[in-house]
């Protein structure tokens, strides 16, 4: 059952955290490019954001980091989809997009160790090294669900617009 008052407080919470990156043109821009399906790289990373803010605040983690770093996480800013924007990366965008959206972060923000573990790690084990925090793995399973259930319309774009729309 749907607990209005409390979804409503772990909104707030959550856009707290958040905002200041919810209003940069660069997170912004992640509009432009589809990621799965027809959501595009913002939605889905609102997603992955929220979930595992909830995730790690049920966990007692720290979940502001878990919730900035998964909204940083695939900051990456081209059409992956592209075999242009493939050999220009030179690499797979699955082995080399988490480093691409780690510069970009950096040049735009400032982040703590755990955020910029959880944007380099979440594609593990592509990415090689394990992730150094539990966030940082939680942040990663929750983008494995979100990708599956996006891609095979488990998770259907007028879901992530009615939840955006409820966060404004």
């Amino acid at each position: 059952m749907l607990n209005l008052k409390a979804d409503s407080q772990r909104y707030t919470e959550y856009k707290y955290y958040v905002e200041d990156l919810m209003q940069s043109d660069v997170v912004n821009s992640m509009q432009r490019f589809i990621h799965h399906k027809d959501i595009t790289c913002l939605e889905h990373s609102i997603d992955v954001s929220y979930k595992s803010f909830l995730v790690c605040k049920r966990l007692g983690l720290d979940h502001k980091s878990a919730a900035r770093g998964a909204l940083l996480h695939d900051l990456f800013l081209y059409d992956w989809h592209t075999p242009k924007a493939e050999i220009s990366r030179k690499g797979l965008h699955g082995f080399t997009h988490p480093y691409t959206a780690l510069k970009n972060a950096t040049k735009h923000f400032s982040l703590n160790n755990l955020e910029k573990d959880i944007i380099v790690k979440h594609m593990w084990p592509l990415t090689i090294k394990l992730p150094k925090y539990k966030e940082s793995f939680i942040v990663m399973m929750v983008d494995k669900y979100c990708a599956i259930s996006e891609s095979i319309n488990f998770r259907r774009k007028t879901d992530i617009d009615k939840f955006i729309k409820a966060m404004k």
